[in-house]
């Protein structure tokens, strides 16, 4: 097997992205192939694979997001788990494209975050971040070197430890003549804003909110654990929205709170969901009217943050949308009402699978880690610094 250094020689590589974010549905794993690094990197998608965590497991990694509820021998345990499962997932997708694992240059794992706390003016807490699927695990299982731990680096520069994928949007999606801004709809929504023209330095990127995050979870307490989603906002399709509980929710002070910054479940999450399903009752608002609510909530949260800090000083030409939540219809629909004349597309129209790009985007970024580039935007996750992202784990 290659060593790291030997990796970073070849001009064409064959890389892995594994990816689970804060919906846990299940790990997508890409498989591409990478040509050069940096400005010149050119990358082509072979396979995609999303594979999906057992039920038990998806329990016992949601049971890990309350730290009233887990606990030190649990968390220790499925790191190695939830490691097996990204193994099995590298496993799969070079499988559905016919390859053989002696073909596979390399992996980046981004794991299952579980925590994320970061630098916040008066915290009493150490700026930390937690992702779990133990990449010696993965290393071990497919016998091809693995790169993951990516957040940690920045975080110790001061920054916020996320974004990391605006990097690989500047990458692979800047434009001379245009200023695009790419919109990830996610557990957590974030965007990359790339000005015509721009330098990696011009970057704008944030976390605008939530995303899917507490539509799920509401949907999964609504039906008894039998939805662990609205497809394709069908659900929110049949209620109204209640103003007086979205103009409660949009006071949130994440909204409002300048960037750099962050979000995940320590905000948005059960806690959140378990909020909104007792204001319902208090406001008399049916199941189909709160997910629409919520649905309105979510679309409002995204153009609320274009319309703070990036229509001020960026006149934005297209938004790219990728995705679970490019799949939700009505989501869909209140974004287009909203940013109206602005055209909303799909990631798939500038060469990328918008289910994929999450996933792409930690390949590019273990293929520049070997090249020893840093991958962080200071000005994105304001670390003190630019740093090389990534730990290292040979097969």
């Amino acid at each position: 097997m290659n060593s790291f250094f030997q990796i970073a020689q070849k001009q064409t590589k064959k890389v892995i992205g594994l990816m689970s974010g804060t919906s846990v549905d299940g790990v997508d794993a890409a498989l591409v192939q990478i040509q050069g690094n940096g400005l010149d990197a050119r990358v082509e998608l072979i396979a995609f694979h999303t594979h999906p965590f057992g039920s038990e497991v998806r329990a016992r990694i949601f049971d890990l997001f309350q730290p009233e509820t887990s606990s030190v021998d649990e968390i220790c345990q499925m790191n190695f788990l939830i490691g097996q499962v990204f193994a099995d997932a590298a496993l799969s997708v070079v499988s559905a494209a016919g390859l053989e694992m002696e073909e596979i240059d390399l992996i980046g794992s981004h794991g299952q975050t579980v925590y994320h706390l970061p630098p916040q003016a008066e915290a009493e807490y150490v700026p930390s971040t937690l992702q779990l699927g133990e990449p010696a695990v993965i290393a071990y299982r497919t016998g091809v070197p693995t790169i993951a731990n990516f957040r940690v680096a920045d975080l110790a520069a001061g920054g916020q430890g996320a974004p990391l994928v605006p990097y690989v949007d500047f990458l692979l999606f800047r434009q001379t003549d245009r200023t695009i801004a790419l919109q990830n709809i996610g557990g957590i929504s974030n965007v990359t804003l790339i000005p015509a023209g721009a330098s990696s330095s011009d970057v704008i990127a944030s976390d605008t909110g939530p995303g899917n995050m507490i539509i799920d979870s509401v949907m999964e307490t609504l039906t008894d654990g039998e939805e662990k989603y609205d497809n394709v906002g069908q659900y929110a399709s049949q209620g109204s929205v209640s103003e007086p509980l979205l103009a409660e929710w949009l006071e949130h002070p994440f909204l409002t709170a300048p960037p750099p910054k962050t979000t995940g479940r320590e905000v948005f999450g059960r806690q959140f969901a378990n909020q909104v399903l007792e204001q319902a009752r208090t406001y008399s608002v049916n199941p189909p009217d709160l997910v629409a609510t919520l649905t309105a909530f979510t679309a409002q949260t995204i153009f609320d943050y274009y319309r703070r800090f990036l229509f001020p000083h960026y006149s934005v030409d297209e938004i790219y949308i990728s995705g679970g939540g490019s799949h939700n219809l009505t989501l869909m629909q209140h974004l287009k009402t909203l940013f109206r004349p602005i055209p909303l597309l799909s990631a798939d129209a500038i060469g990328v699978s918008s289910d994929a790009k999450e996933a792409i985007a930690f390949a590019v970024l273990a293929n520049e880690a070997v090249h020893g580039r840093p991958t962080n935007l200071p000005q994105v996750t304001g670390a003190s610094k630019p740093m090389v992202l990534g730990t290292f784990f040979p097969a």
